[in-house]
């Protein structure tokens, strides 16, 4: 899937307090100094060679099963599955998170999932439909309700594709044999993916102030935060981005400096060493490091 990101230094905030949800299930709970923008800030976050499947779906909410306005089109199980798409777009407006949700010709109406969304306390501001070749896209902007602004924190982000992706089970059970969280939620599971095989990860110059940081994994619960970790444990600042979940795979493209300027050469293989290996040992323990 081609993934379109801007090159303007919108922020992307990821400000990230994992302290309630991860103290109580994650002992290993560790903060860390970085910055996102200009303000430096305490943060604390999980340990990212861990998945967030068990505590992200206490606060995700579903959308009831006794109203099926989603229904859309009725289809054969047995027909070809369309690969779900879900991306989560910072950087194509200033002022809202953009999603967008593809699913073939399938989708209807998608009422239950801007319902579970504003559960999470967001508001759409803005939705359209348009079809091409690809299917019938769903376009949602998406703005905090407490604030009026974008979605700037890595844990309600993620909260934002977990749910619409459940939400997508809901409706739709057929779409698990195509995504990572239908061996959780779904009816038939999905094929294992080769993670050596799936993990792409490169950094490229993007003028003098910024560079593109592009990742494709296999997609997990969690991932969203666990990059956004790694990224800024190595104190490299993410600007703005896009996540994107195509069925089994997660590909992210992030804008990232450290100290207001593009990485040098050294400094992008760490990066791309480091999300290399937490990406491909997700079960690593710290104390074999």
């Amino acid at each position: 899937m081609a993934v379109a990101m801007a090159s303007s230094c919108s922020n992307f905030g990821l400000y990230s307090n994992l302290r309630a949800m991860e103290k109580q299930s994650n002992p290993r709970v560790s903060s860390f100094l970085c910055s996102f923008g200009l303000d430096p800030l305490q943060l604390s976050c999980i340990n990212p060679k861990k998945s967030l499947s068990s505590s992200m779906s206490t606060f995700i909410p579903k959308a009831s099963p006794s109203t099926a306005v989603e229904g859309g089109s009725s289809q054969e199980t047995e027909d070809v599955v369309p690969t779900p798409i879900v991306i989560i777009d910072q950087d194509s407006d200033e002022d809202a998170t953009i999603v967008e949700i593809t699913f073939g010709d399938r989708l209807g109406a998608l009422l239950d999932t801007m319902h579970a969304l504003k559960s999470l306390g967001l508001n759409v501001v803005k939705a359209n439909v348009y079809l091409d070749a690809s299917g019938k896209h769903n376009k949602f902007a998406i703005t905090k309700a407490s604030t009026g602004r974008k979605v700037d924190d890595p844990e309600l982000l993620e909260a934002i594709r977990l749910t619409i992706i459940n939400n997508l089970l809901e409706y739709h059970p057929e779409s698990s044999v195509q995504l990572a969280m239908g061996a959780a939620f779904g009816v038939t599971p999905p094929k294992t993916i080769d993670l050596d095989i799936a993990t792409h990860i490169h950094v490229y110059d993007d003028g003098p102030e910024q560079s593109l940081l592009c990742v494709e994994t296999a997609d997990r619960p969690g991932l969203l935060v666990d990059l956004v970790k790694i990224i800024t444990d190595i104190n490299i600042t993410v600007k703005s981005g896009e996540f994107d979940t195509e069925g089994l795979l997660a590909k992210a493209k992030f804008h990232v400096s450290y100290n207001g300027k593009a990485l040098i050469k050294p400094l992008q293989q760490v990066l791309a060493n480091s999300l290399r290996y937490f990406l491909r040992s997700p079960s690593t323990e710290e104390a074999s490091f």
